[in-house]
C-alpha cells in the first residue's frame, strides 16, 4: 500500500510538471502569434524557467525554497521599478517559482522511493517475511525458526523439544485448476486460520510453497502432538470447497511429523533436508489414505 502510495504522488508530480510545461509554451506561442516578435526579455524569462527547473532537480528543497524566496522579492522590486507590466512579467512572477517548486517535489520523492526500495530490499533479505492475507510465514522464516529452535533443543536437551508436522495438498494443480487463482487464496487463507485454531498462539505455522504446510510447536508432549496433527488434518479436509462451476470437491490432505532428533543436529541447518524428512513421513500417511 505505502509503495502504491509513492507511486500515484509521482504520478501526480510528473502530470503536473508536464502540465506547466505546456502552459508556459501556450503562453509563449500566443505571445508570438500576437506580437508577433519574440523579445530578449520574452527569451530571459522563458531560459530563468528552465533554470528553475534546473534549480529543483539539483538542489536540495531547503535550499529551493530559499532561493524561491529569494526570487520572488527581487522580482517584486524588478516591477515595480522597471519591468514593463503586461501578462507575461506578471504570470512569471507564478510559474517560474512553481516550476523549482516542482522539480524539487519530484526529485525529493525519487529519492525518498529510492531509499524505501533500498530498505525494503534489504529488510527482504535479512526478515523472514509472513503473508499479510493468510498469515502464514514463509520458507525462509521457517529456516531460520528451526536453526534457533534447533540450537536451544540441542543446548537445553534436557528440559526443551519441539516437534514438526507437515500437512501437503494433494493433487494441488488440479485443486488449483478447478478452484482458480482467487478461490486457492481463500482456500490458503481457510488453512491458516484452520491450523491457527487448533495450536497455540507460540507455536508456529509456515506455508513453504507447493501446497504444503508446516507447523512447528515447541515443548508438545510427543503422543500429544500427533493426536494434534490428525485433529489438524481432519479439520483441513473438512474445509468445504466449491469449483468455478460450483460443484463440491473433496480436499485430500497427507500428513507427517517428526521430533526434534539430537542425533540429526546437522540437517536441521538445513532446511530443504528437514522438509524431505517431513515429507517421506508423509508418504506412511499416503498409503493410509488410500487403503
Amino acid at each position: 500500500m505505502k509503495k502504491s502510495s509513492q507511486i500515484n504522488r509521482l504520478d501526480w508530480g510528473f502530470a503536473l510538471f508536464i502540465g506547466l510545461i505546456l502552459v508556459q509554451d501556450l503562453f509563449i506561442c500566443m505571445k508570438v502569434y500576437w506580437d508577433q516578435s519574440f523579445t530578449m526579455l520574452e527569451l530571459v524569462l522563458c531560459l530563468a524557467g528552465v533554470f528553475a527547473y534546473l534549480i529543483g532537480f539539483c538542489v536540495p528543497a531547503g535550499i529551493s525554497v530559499v532561493c524561491i524566496f529569494i526570487f520572488m522579492v527581487s522580482y517584486f522590486v524588478w516591477i515595480a521599478t522597471v519591468a514593463p507590466i503586461n501578462l507575461l512579467t506578471i504570470s512569471s512572477l507564478v510559474w517560474i517559482p512553481a516550476n523549482t517548486a516542482v522539480a524539487s517535489f519530484i526529485r525529493t520523492k525519487f529519492i525518498r522511493s529510492k531509499r524505501m526500495m533500498e530498505r525494503l530490499d534489504a529488510l527482504k533479505d535479512v526478515n523472514p517475511q509472513i503473508d499479510l492475507y493468510t498469515e502464514l510465514e514463509n520458507k525462509a522464516s521457517f529456516a531460520s525458526t528451526l536453526v534457533k529452535q534447533s540450537s536451544l533443543a540441542n543446548r537445553y536437551a534436557k528440559q526443551y523439544s519441539f516437534s514438526m508436522a507437515l500437512f501437503q495438498i494433494e493433487f494441488r494443480p488440479l485443486v488449483l485448476e478447478s478452484l482458480g487463482s482467487e478461490g486457492y487464496g481463500q482456500l490458503l487463507l481457510n488453512i491458516s486460520q484452520t491450523i491457527q485454531q487448533q495450536i497455540r498462539y507460540e507455536d508456529y505455522k509456515f506455508s513453504i510453497g507447493d501446497g504444503q504446510f508446516v507447523i512447528l510447536c515447541p515443548m508438545t508432549d510427543q503422543d500429544h502432538f500427533y493426536r494434534v496433527t490428525d485433529r489438524i488434518k481432519q479439520a483441513i479436509t473438512a474445509i468445504p470447497l466449491v469449483d468455478k462451476k460450483g460443484q463440491t470437491l473433496t480436499l485430500i490432505v497427507r500428513a507427517g511429523a517428526m521430533s526434534f532428533n539430537q542425533a540429526d543436529l546437522a540437517k536441521y541447518q538445513q532446511v530443504d533436508d528437514v522438509i524431505a524428512m517431513l515429507v517421506r513421513r508423509t508418504e506412511t500417511d499416503l498409503v493410509g489414505e488410500y487403503i
